[in-house]
């Protein structure tokens, strides 16, 4: 080969190196999501010591909003889950057993279910109410306090009572207030309307189990996956099919959800049990778009959808990692970011909304997830941005906390509206309203006017006609009931602060008690200590010489000790004629060498000199330690 030749040739090679080289470069796409990476909080910034629920039913056990995190936990004579407060966290429980985030073992629940709690859910309009669908066919309404529980929560305010079997689902209207849908064992639907407890419609179409249901981004379609492998459009109010059409072949649980485009996304598993993904279009569910095998394990698979990223989660239920995907218009339209590793298997998932989120760390997302351990760990899913400016392209606005639609503009007038949005620049505000007169307002209607309210829901229509004059007279009234509730409401929180404030009183008085205690305690162990020294010292002094000779010092020094005479304890003590004893018995501190014998009993002694008959009895003994066997005699 000539030098020319070679020359071309490695020209050619070149040319074809640097087309591979571009053509590589553009086949990477173009995205703000493709560095999306996931941190987890430090575990004493976290849940621990949560008893999370054994149930056997799919379930995420898990319900967060910005203000609280209720977790379905185990709990003895029916179920029962904890709310915990999220502006308590590392504060509340780190004076308590365990230190911070540690949830003590006697935390207030909220139980009034006499079955193992399947499901529950918050209201996306009000952060203190939330719903609970329970094995023992009832759906309950709670109402939390402001500030969380102090005590137990056992009475709930509205209980919707239809199911025959379970209920395992329970979904707020996206748009709609007041509106709430439970699905259970029983095959049926049941649209409520919660603040007249009333069914306003059923869902009879499922020939088995309901596995999940979805509204869509108005609230105007409802999507539901049921065992028999079959997914389906319907109209929520009438329970009308639009569409019906095979999902995943796989005898497993399936779950689907609505996209904001209106496209659906569903997971599944395939007929040899292998999980799948999908991406489907209304009118084509038969057909889906895309549809990829991911792995072979058994857990099901829950989506999390983000409406403002287009970013779906697909978390598994015994999986130990988050994997995360993106929407968009070009091929493969479901497109693979990346993976969230962690070391142990999740129990379940909990997913803060939008508006909870830190937008100043360009978090985008925040998981609270469960382990069988009993910890819930915090995982933030964050966009690496240089800028500490609000990034507006991350935070498009977001669905607020207020409702587009009151609850009889969705039944009666059949409306439909998207959500009202709100911008996340500066952080999310709470709306200022009565939210909290709402619930209460809801338990009068039933306690008071039950019978009514039924009555005007079921003649919607002529309700519709009625005079303005009625109206605007029962609006006021409304008005003054709800000034009355709020009153009510202030009231309540007033209480519960006076308790509270009471209970830290005697927490310091007992404290304070305690700390006298404890003086006390120690000013007579120092008074034993120094009469227990007095008493060696004379003890020592007391010690008889080589001839066992006791002087009159001693004596004298014992005597101040114990004045007043004892009975002697033995009869070896010699008498004089005149049946006085003579000699004193005294315990010798040779007997115990290690520690102080304080003195026997001492004898009275005669009038005369006592030091001196001592000693000439001693002497006249010829023995000199006859004081010694004294002593040993007694």
């Amino acid at each position: 080969m000539t030098r020319t030749e070679l020359f071309i040739s490695e020209n050619k090679a070149l040319v074809v190196y640097r087309i591979n080289t571009k053509m590589s470069f553009r086949l990477v796409r173009q995205s703000k999501f493709r560095h999306v990476y996931g941190t987890c909080l430090k575990r004493e910034q976290c849940f621990d010591n949560v008893r999370v629920s054994k149930a056997s039913w799919d379930s995420t056990f898990c319900a967060v909003n910005p203000k609280f995190c209720a977790i379905i936990v185990e709990s003895g004579g029916g179920g029962a889950f904890i709310v915990l407060p999220l502006s308590k966290l590392n504060k509340t429980y780190s004076s308590k057993k365990g230190g911070a985030g540690r949830i003590p073992a006697d935390y207030p629940l909220v139980g009034g279910h006499k079955g193992p709690v399947l499901d529950i859910a918050w209201d996306p309009f009000n952060d203190n109410v939330i719903a609970s669908g329970s094995d023992d066919c009832v759906v309950k309404i709670w109402q939390i306090p402001e500030y969380g529980l102090v005590t137990s929560l056992t009475e709930s305010v509205v209980d919707l009572v239809y199911h025959q079997r379970r209920v395992s689902c329970v979904l707020w209207h996206p748009t709609a207030n007041n509106i709430l849908l439970s699905a259970g064992s029983d095959n049926i639907i049941v649209i409520w309307n919660v603040g007249c407890a009333e069914a306003l419609s059923t869902v009879d179409c499922h020939p088995d189990t309901i596995y999940s249901c979805s509204f869509n981004w108005d609230g105007s379609l409802l999507l539901t996956t049921c065992k028999d492998k079959k997914i389906r459009i319907l109209n929520p109010r009438n329970g009308e099919i639009f569409e019906e059409a095979t999902s995943h072949e796989g005898s497993k649980g399936a779950r689907a959800i609505f996209l904001k485009n209106g496209l659906v996304f569903t997971t599944g598993f395939s007929k040899r049990s292998e999980r799948q993904y999908s991406l489907r279009a209304p009118g084509h569910m038969h057909d889906p778009i895309t549809m990829v095998e991911l792995d072979s394990s058994n857990g099901v698979m829950f989506p999390v959808y983000d409406p403002d990223t287009n970013l779906v989660y697909l978390c598994g239920k015994g999986d130990s990692v988050i994997r995360y995907f993106e929407i968009s218009a070009d091929v493969p339209f479901v497109h693979y970011i990346n993976t969230f590793q962690l070391p142990d298997p999740q129990r379940g998932i909990g997913v803060m909304p939008k508006r909870g989120v830190d937008v100043n760390s360009c978090e985008i997302m925040r998981f609270y997830r469960l382990n069988n351990n009993g910890f819930c760990q915090i995982i933030s899913m964050t966009v690496p941005r240089k800028s500490e400016l609000f990034q507006e392209d991350l935070y498009p606005d977001t669905p607020g906390d207020i409702a587009a639609l009151s609850a009889e503009e969705w039944w009666d007038e059949n409306k439909n509206a998207e959500p009202l949005l709100m911008s996340l620049k500066g952080g999310y505000q709470p709306t200022q309203k009565n939210e909290l007169k709402v619930s209460k307002k809801t338990k009068n209607i039933l306690a008071e006017r039950s019978p009514a309210s039924s009555s005007s829901t079921s003649s919607g229509a002529a309700a519709a006609s009625a005079p303005r004059a009625s109206a605007a007279a029962a609006a006021s009234d409304d008005d003054g009931k709800a000034l009355e509730l709020a009153q009510e409401a202030l009231d309540k929180v007033s209480q519960v602060t006076k308790v509270n404030d009471d209970l830290k009183k005697k927490i310091d008085e007992l404290q304070t008690e305690m700390k006298k205690f404890k003086a006390v305690f120690l000013k007579q162990e120092n008074r034993i200590r120094g009469l227990e020294n007095k008493i060696s010292t004379l003890s020592t002094a007391a010690a008889p010489n080589e001839d066992d000779s006791i002087g009159p010092e001693v004596v004298d020094s014992l005597d101040s000790i114990i004045p007043e005479p004892a009975k002697p304890l033995s009869t070896a003590a010699k008498k004089s004629p005149a049946g006085v004893l003579t000699t004193p018995t005294i315990v010798s501190s040779r007997t115990r060498s290690s520690e102080y014998v304080s003195p026997a009993y001492l004898f009275p002694l005669p009038a005369h000199d006592s030091a001196t008959q001592v000693n000439n009895n001693c002497r006249s003994s010829g023995d000199g330690s006859s004081a010694a066997l004294a002593a040993d005699e007694v």
